[in-house]
């Protein structure tokens, strides 16, 4: 039996009646071509491959690799023992699915790391953090609400399908769990310019979230530009839509960029 390993933020589903719904709305088809992140002790990796012809799967603990690799034949399941951080999720193809059990220790670089490969992205389906998946798909003006939401939002449409108690894994979390829909938007619906700097003025506008806009955004707009853009100075990070910072972002860049000294905002 494998020892779930802290340093990795390994905790093992073993409900079956939340296993089955997982896979539900995951919806395989035996055709598709799907990754799997921790595939752990095979929770859903057993019922995928009872739909799917094949999959790969991102593991880094050597442990289960050896035990995966003596569970499964290669030309079942393609087993990438690496860091999911630092994986080319590229070199599956132009289309794939992603499914997993995130490790809750690592679950938003993931994600941005994951957001990287959107365009190539058919959907994913995440166990995490219950806190994260609300994070990640709160309305503006919202206590959840910041600047995971906003990053997020701004490539996939996402949806909260189930929360997953923590008598579901072995060991148990202190925290409840919840599975979120990502799918990719095929045409972003509020593109920026420049996606480094809309990246940089949410990042700067959520770094103070007490602050009003006009001290948090104060190296990339002048009072005058809050007339111009129709954004009220005083307001908060938290009460700008996705659209209003793209808004801002592309203005800044159509005006020039920012002044020097916003290069290193935080």
């Amino acid at each position: 039996m494998h020892t779930p390993r802290k340093r990795f933020g390994q905790n093992f589903l073993v409900d079956q009646q939340v296993i089955h719904d997982i896979v539900y709305a995951i919806h395989p088809i035996a055709d598709d071509v799907m990754v799997e992140i921790g595939p752990g002790l095979g929770a859903l990796t057993r019922p995928l491959l009872d739909t799917l012809k094949h999959l790969h799967v991102v593991e880094i603990d050597r442990d289960i690799v050896h035990t995966l690799q003596k569970q499964y034949p290669p030309e079942q399941l393609t087993i990438h023992a690496a860091d999911a951080l630092k994986f080319d999720f590229g070199s599956l193809g132009e289309r794939f699915r992603v499914v997993g059990n995130l490790p809750y220790n690592i679950s938003t670089p993931l994600l941005f790391h994951l957001a990287d490969f959107a365009s190539r992205v058919i959907d994913m389906h995440f166990m995490l953090q219950k806190e994260v998946v609300e994070r990640m798909v709160a309305a503006p003006s919202s206590s959840d609400y910041g600047r995971l939401s906003v990053m997020l939002q701004y490539r996939f449409e996402m949806e909260n399908l189930l929360t997953v108690p923590p008598g579901a894994f072995r060991p148990a979390p202190k925290v409840e769990s919840a599975v979120v829909r990502m799918i990719p938007y095929l045409a972003l619906p509020h593109p920026a310019h420049n996606e480094q700097l809309f990246a940089r003025v949410v990042s700067a506008a959520f770094a103070q979230r007490r602050k009003t806009l006009r001290n948090t955004l104060s190296l990339y707009l002048k009072p005058d530009d809050f007339i111009t853009l129709a954004i009220d100075p005083v307001l908060r990070a938290e009460n700008l839509g996705m659209a209003d910072f793209v808004k801002i972002a592309n203005y800044v860049e159509a005006a020039g960029g920012p002044t020097p000294s916003a290069e290193d905002a935080p």
